[in-house]
This record gives C-alpha cells, structure tokens and sequence, in this order.
C-alpha cells in the first residue's frame, strides 16, 4: 500500500494589498510623526525656508580693541617738485630732455630776448657816461678849488702889504711927515685888505661846499644807474633757467623753440630725494581727518607708517586731498606717480564688542542680523557703532560667544527662523 503525500491537503492563500501596504505605511507614518516632534520643538510654525550651510559665512562676537581706519588708495608724489616759469617773454631753448638727471644749479633752459639784452646794453652805456660825467665834476672842482686858494693867497698878500703900510703911515704921522688924509687913507685901504680877505676865505669855503653837493649828485646819479644795470643784468642771468633742486627733469611744459610769454610754465624738476604719499580721502570722512594722525601705507608686501603732514581745505570730485609723510626706507624703489593702498588710522577702541564685518551690514541696513542657535538662524535686531575695514562695534543685540550670520540676509527673506542644514 502505497503512502500518498500532504499535497493534496495544501491550500493557495493570496495576499490582500491591504496587508501588502501595512508595514510602509506604518514606518513612514512614524517618520512624519518624529519630523512634527522635532518641527514643533522648535516652533516649526515660524520657520518657513532652510539654507545651507555652505552658502553662508559665520563669525563669533568677541572683545577687543577696534582700532577706527579709512581705507583708501593713492599715489607716490615728490615732496619737492616745482615748476619753473620764464622770467621774461622770448623764445625758449630746453637743454635737458624728460628723464634726465640734474644737479641743482644746472642750465635747463633758457630765452632769448632781444628787447631785454639790448636795454642791458643801453643802460651799461648811459652808466658808463655817468661815471665819465662823475669824473668831469671831480676834476672840475679840483680846479675850482685852485682858484679859490689862488684868490686867498692874493689877498693875503694883499693884506700883509696894505698892513705894512699901515705901520708905515703910523711912524711917519709922528714925525709929520704926512698929511692926515693920507694916514686915514692907509688906515682904509688896510680894513679893505682885511675885508678882502675874509671874503675871500668865506667864498673858499662855500664853494667847496658846492662842489662837494655836486659831485655828491652825480655819485648818486650813478648809484642809481648802477642798480638799474644790476637788475637789468639780473633779469638777462633769469633768461638762463636753472635747477633749484636736484633730481630729474619731469614733463615740458612748452614746445621746443617756442615763443613764449612771461611767467609761462616751462618744465618740471622732480626732486627723487624726498617723497610723500598724497591719499584720496572721502568727502564724508573728511570732518574725521586731522594733522599727525598715523597711515599705514601698503607697498605690495612691504608696509610702513607714516603721518598726515597736510589736508586739502577743499573738495574735489568728492573727495579731499591729503599729504601723508614717512620715513624713506632703502626697500623701496619708489617712483612718481606709483600707486599705493592706505589706511588712515582715526582712533583705537579698547574692550568694544565686536563682529567681523560683512555683507549682513548692507543687507540688513545695519538694524537686523541672524543669529544662530543650534541649527536655527533667528532674527535679531541689532545697534552697531563703530566700524573700520575688518570688525565693526556691536551696541545691542549681541554678546561675547553669539555666532552670528556675516553674510547677506537676502536669502532668509526676512523670516523669523531659518533652518540651517
């Protein structure tokens, strides 16, 4: 008898899509029921956007000094660099080409000038027939003066001879042998000798008075002729345009043989001895600016320090001009006109709290900020003060350990919470 198998007795049992769906139904169903935990943990009825992480840039508030700057840029000038101007009008003759070094003292230029060097020539002239003229009275007076002594000597002779006389008639009185009227005759022609005499003297001395009055005059004359030449031979030595300072020779100001015109620029000397950085300041900080503050100048990878020395009291194009100096240092191989970066350094905060600036400043008009709390960026408002190129002072709405978000707010379109993935 043979044994027959179970097979008969098995029965096919379909499974119902109801039990198929059961168990995906079950699991994601507690998925969603833990997300609404973790959501409304965290009032996940106030966040409406999540960023990521990437996309934004975090800094810590901390404490610290806040040193107040302007960043800037500007331009190596020449501390020295003057312009020379002709002295007269004429055609101009440039010695030295742009680029040529000079010593101070050296002929850079010069003008001809036809009118200047021949009323030199005439007034040399007119000064040398002075000084001939000059000559002529001191002679002159020289023999007038003879004539006077001639004229003093005569009447002294004069005068001893009507006195010999006189003594003469004195002794023959006594013995009677002349008559009284030629006694007092005697006597009269001795008092005209004496008058004579005296006048004689007085004439002497008021001639040589006049003399000396008029060569005196012509002395003058001649000084005063002497100064017109010397500054007529000044001006024509003007006419040889020198270097005042040493250094090379910058840009012509004029043509070459050009006519020009008095006081007219003619070129440039820049002296390479001395430099000064001159900054472009500004306009809105230009109340801030005073003499002797200190400027961090930045050469490429070599930085120094230097002072403002001078402040343009004028605008410009927005901006204020200033001269910042500083010591020369062998390192650098300056040039004119090279550029340069600059921070003006105003004043130093101690113990401000302070973040690290960025675009947060500009996007949130410097009233609001996101702050972050575990992954949730919260919105803040915020009182900032004081600011310089890399941190900027938090007044309200922070503390020294807050984290909070540097970047623009822009994509957390004003909402109260942001999740941060």
């Amino acid at each position: 008898m043979m044994i027959q198998d179970t097979s008969g007795q098995d029965t096919v049992i379909e499974v119902s899509l109801k039990r198929k769906l059961k168990w995906p139904l079950l699991v994601g169903g507690a998925v969603l029921l833990v997300s609404g935990l973790v959501w409304s943990s965290v009032n996940g009825s106030q966040i409406s956007e999540s960023i990521s992480r990437g996309d934004l840039r975090f800094a810590t508030l901390e404490r610290g000094t806040l040193t107040r700057d302007i960043a800037t840029t500007g331009k190596i000038v020449a501390a020295n660099a003057p312009i020379l101007y002709s002295s007269d009008q004429g055609t101009v003759t440039l010695l030295a080409k742009p680029g040529d070094r000079v010593e101070k003292g050296d002929v850079v230029a010069t003008i001809e000038s036809h009118k200047l060097t021949n009323s030199l020539k005439q007034q040399e002239a007119l000064l040398e027939g002075m000084k001939s003229a000059l000559e002529r009275a001191r002679l002159d007076a020289r023999r007038q003066q003879l004539k006077a002594q001639q004229t003093i000597d005569m009447a002294k002779v004069d005068l001893s001879a009507a006195d010999r006389e006189s003594r003469r008639g004195d002794e023959l009185i006594l013995n009677k042998l002349i008559s009284k009227i030629d006694f007092e005759k005697g006597k009269d022609d001795l008092y005209k000798a004496k008058l004579l005499s005296a006048h004689a003297k007085q004439e002497a001395e008021l001639m040589k008075d006049t003399l000396t009055f008029e060569i005196q005059n012509k002395r003058s004359e001649v000084n005063r002729q002497a100064l017109v030449v010397t500054e007529l031979e000044r001006q024509v030595a003007a006419l040889s345009i020198k270097a005042p300072v040493g250094g090379i020779i910058g840009n012509w100001l004029t043509e070459q043989k050009a006519r020009i015109a008095q006081s007219q620029p003619i070129l440039t000397v820049v002296d390479l001895s001395a430099f000064e950085a001159e900054l472009a300041v500004p306009e809105s900080y230009a109340d801030e600016l005073g003499l002797g503050m200190k400027v961090e100048l930045s050469f490429g990878a070599l930085s120094l320090v230097g002072e403002l020395s001078s402040i343009s009291p004028e605008v410009r194009n927005r901006e204020v001009t200033a001269r910042v100096r500083f010591e020369q240092d062998d390192r650098l191989h300056l040039r004119q006109n090279q550029r340069l970066s600059a921070r003006v350094l105003l004043e130093n905060r101690p113990n401000v709290l302070m973040v690290k600036r960025g675009a947060f400043v500009s996007s949130g008009g410097a009233r609001e900020v996101y702050a972050m709390n575990g992954d949730i960026a919260q919105q803040s408002s915020i009182q900032l003060g004081a600011r310089s190129m890399s941190h900027i002072e938090v007044l309200q709405g922070g503390k020294v350990g807050d984290v909070w978000v540097i970047s623009s707010i822009a994509p957390f379109k004003s909402a109260e919470q942001v999740l941060v993935r």
